[in-house]
């Protein structure tokens, strides 16, 4: 009674904690402007969060090590894009394939769920064969989907629904910061009560040691899919989010890099480790989006340019 009392005590803290977060980042929205360098750090922190708490889930509390993540980002991109493209705009975007096979347009909260369960979908399809063996097959079969994924996306061959090696815009973005911190917060927190639930717990077990967690009467496979399929989810909710952020969407911005990229914030963090992975992701973006721009700036350090940081 008093460990439940505790972490219910907890659970308020961090509740009340994370309110007051949000207000103060809404309150700095509105003094900075939405065009700030500040606001769009803290929307592609959004986006990256998500993108490595669903790695997190795979990597760091099931023990799997998944290098798919791009790919199915970029299921959500482009499901997200086609989805909300407005009908009468539809000719113009995709004008060399007649405006393309989608002829309806939807509101963006059920495109950005489409996009999940249709990288969920793909999930389980390289999941089926690859769960059942040992090893890292995972990482290897995820990485060669995304770069085959990243290839058809381009090919002429399904054109007339990806709009082949062009660019997708004029689908629906937001300049706000809310819409970014409400999205990939509520997923982070179903990603956490998950972990905490008998499922995270059997994914623990699993990552610990499978014999012993076979013994004990945990379906490996089963929780093992389990794991995957929701990582991919959130994933492809991710890159619908970057779509938002990116106001387009090319299949070249979904490589391999991006992948390196979110596992980079995922190690910085701590491998099983949800809050270590947000306040990652704020430094790497940061880092790269903010302060290598004010290094750069040469009227403050005479002679040092991002070029030279990148030698480094």
């Amino acid at each position: 009674m008093k460990e439940f009392l505790i972490q219910k005590k907890n659970s308020v803290v961090t509740l009340i904690g994370v309110l007051i977060l949000i207000s103060v980042l809404l309150l700095a929205e509105s003094v900075v402007g939405k065009g700030s360098m500040l606001i769009t750090v803290l929307q592609k922190t959004c986006v990256y969060a998500l993108a490595a708490v669903s790695m997190n889930l795979l990597n760091g509390f099931t023990g799997l090590f998944s290098l798919g993540q791009a790919g199915f980002m970029a299921i959500g991109a482009y499901c997200y894009a086609l989805l909300t493209i407005p009908t009468h705009l539809r000719d113009q975007i995709l004008y060399k394939h007649g405006g393309g096979i989608i002829k309806f347009c939807m509101p963006f909260v059920p495109a950005l769920l489409i996009g999940g369960i249709v990288a969920a979908l793909f999930a389980i399809l390289i999941g089926l064969p690859v769960l059942r063996l040992k090893s890292d097959y995972l990482a290897i079969a995820s990485l060669g989907f995304a770069e085959i994924l990243r290839n058809i996306i381009q090919s002429n061959d399904v054109a007339a629904l990806t709009n082949g090696p062009d660019p997708l815009s004029s689908y629906a973005t937001f300049s706000g910061l809310l819409i970014y911190i409400v999205i990939s917060g509520i997923c982070i927190l179903l990603m956490v009560l998950l972990i905490n639930s008998s499922y995270g717990r059997a994914f623990k077990a699993i990552r610990d040691d499978e014999i012993a967690a076979e013994a004990m009467g945990i379906n490996l496979f089963k929780h093992k899919m389990l794991s995957f399929t929701v990582s991919s989810f959130f994933a492809g909710i991710a890159g619908g989010l970057l779509a938002m952020f990116n106001s387009t969407v090319s299949a070249t911005s979904y490589n391999s890099a991006m992948t390196y990229e979110i596992l980079l914030i995922v190690v910085i963090g701590g491998i099983g480790s949800v809050s270590g992975s947000v306040m990652a992701t704020f430094l790497f973006v940061a880092s790269r989006e903010w302060w290598l721009r004010f290094l750069d700036n040469e009227a403050l350090i005479p002679g040092i340019t991002r070029g030279s940081f990148r030698m480094v």
